[in-house]
């Protein structure tokens, strides 16, 4: 499915004018499409907006992308709020980011639902069996891919070293890495800034011949910066934050399982440097140790079916409140006798809204202070850190996944071979084929329902 665009009449002329109708279909559309994690969503923003309907232009496109990467939250979704802000200001913006995340959530909020129903159905355990040690294959291809990109001298592959060691051996909490990180980068971009300069891992701008309609030199009339407004949008969203928060303590309590999802998503929210691959050892340690919102084995079922569903893959926290929801008598308990499905979508809903908040006060308090500034090792640096430090976490993570895939019952139980299997294949396809995401976990899913019901068959 293709949206319509709206082309100029020339090869040469500027784009007409953007209706915020016609954006809203296109967002809408982006919203169900977004498939293939933030390097996919990205490159499908930059192949419409830049390059087929040049809404945007190169230079625009890259420098709201580099913004978006030193921030904590998904940067493809908060690209896409940052380019709908410059194209209909704030009603823009908000539109655009909110339509990256609602069809994604009321996806994953039916697959959860089904998967709690029916999981343990054959059909359903098999087609699971094959995407795990896909999703397993499409975390080390991240580590690869991240860590190609941005370990290009000895002072970066120290970091990552030191993030692994961290993590891995000896346990520190993801937000001290990511602090440490950042801190390290800010100090080496200034005693050595040539081992801390980068440009966003996205290449250097190409100069388009076509003009854009935001072009390189375009001034947007909203976009100007204003102390006053900076305010404004930091109190809206401090009051959109404190009254949902008191409005669950009010009803709810302090101590009820919705109330403490909301708290601790918040804090999640502003530690995701680095994508959602980043942070999900921190949200597993949380969710699955000390919440014990879910299982070890649901979590990552849960990222299985966040890998199938478009939007981030941070909305794997949706899966977590859902679950969470479901499985905790409290909080069903809270809405009455009757409401579990209720209990369970709107946990998967706050959850959702307390992660994605800051992301919009970030684009729209922040979009024009950033249009105002170019390339700032300032603000460079300490990303360059952080992402060096991601590359660590995400090999962590790796192995984490890689373990509860090949011995689901602990080493004294069975070697999964077939998983194994599955995997080395699904990370050949995926590093030297260049397979799309959703095609890789279709043709997985199909493996191993046909690998379950083989070998159900063999032991029958």
């Amino acid at each position: 499915m293709t949206e319509p665009a709206t082309l100029p009449t020339g090869a040469d002329a500027r784009p007409a004018p953007v209706s915020f109708l016609h954006a809203l279909r296109f967002w809408l559309w982006l919203g169900f499409v977004s498939f293939g994690g933030p390097a996919g969503q990205i490159a499908v923003m930059h192949a419409e907006l830049v390059e087929r309907r040049r809404w945007i232009s190169e230079r625009r496109f890259l420098h709201a992308l580099n913004y978006c990467m030193v921030l904590p939250g998904p940067e493809a979704q908060q690209l896409a709020t940052y380019i709908g802000w410059l194209l209909h200001g704030t009603r823009g913006g908000i539109v655009a980011g909110a339509l990256f995340v609602l069809p994604s959530l009321a996806i994953l909020i039916a697959l959860t639902w089904a998967y709690l129903r029916f999981g343990e159905l054959p059909v359903i355990a098999g087609i699971l069996y094959g995407i795990k040690p896909a999703v397993t294959a499409i975390v080390v291809h991240a580590a690869w891919r991240i860590g190609k990109r941005a370990l290009n001298n000895a002072a970066l592959w120290a970091i990552a070293a030191a993030a692994f060691v961290a993590i891995f051996a000896l346990h520190l909490p993801f937000p001290l890495i990511v602090v440490a990180a950042a801190a390290i980068g800010f100090v080496g971009g200034r005693i050595a800034p040539q081992r801390f300069r980068t440009g966003g891992g996205h290449g250097a701008a190409r100069i388009s011949p076509q003009p854009s309609l935001i072009d390189d030199d375009t001034i947007v009339a909203h976009a100007g910066y204003r102390t006053a407004r900076l305010l404004s949008v930091l109190g809206v969203g401090l009051a959109l934050w404190l009254s949902a928060y008191l409005a669950l303590l009010a009803t709810l309590g302090h101590d009820n399982p919705i109330t403490t999802m909301a708290r601790f998503f918040s804090g999640a929210a502003l530690v995701t440097f680095g994508g959602a691959y980043a942070v999900l050892p921190y949200v597993y340690d949380s969710a699955v140790n000390q919440f014990r919102w879910l299982s070890a084995a649901q979590m990552i079922d849960g990222l299985a079916l966040g890998e199938t569903t478009p939007g981030p893959l941070i909305m794997i926290v949706a899966f977590v409140g859902f679950v969470g929801g479901w499985q905790t008598e409290a909080l069903a308990a809270s809405l009455g006798p009757g409401h579990l499905f209720a209990s369970a979508a709107l946990a998967a809903c706050v959850a959702t809204w307390f992660t994605f908040l800051p992301s919009f006060v970030f684009i729209l308090a922040g979009g024009p202070l950033v249009e105002a500034t170019r390339d700032d090792l300032r603000l460079t640096a300490p990303l360059t850190g952080i992402t060096a430090a991601v590359v660590g976490v995400i090999l962590n993570l790796a192995l984490f996944f890689a373990f509860h895939v090949l011995w689901p019952a602990g080493f004294a139980g069975r070697f999964e071979w077939p998983a194994l299997a599955i995997g080395i294949a699904a990370a050949v396809a995926l590093m030297r084929h260049g397979i799309s995401v959703p095609k890789l976990i279709g043709v997985c899913a199909l493996v191993g329902l046909a690998t379950h019901i083989g070998s159900r068959a063999l032991l029958d």
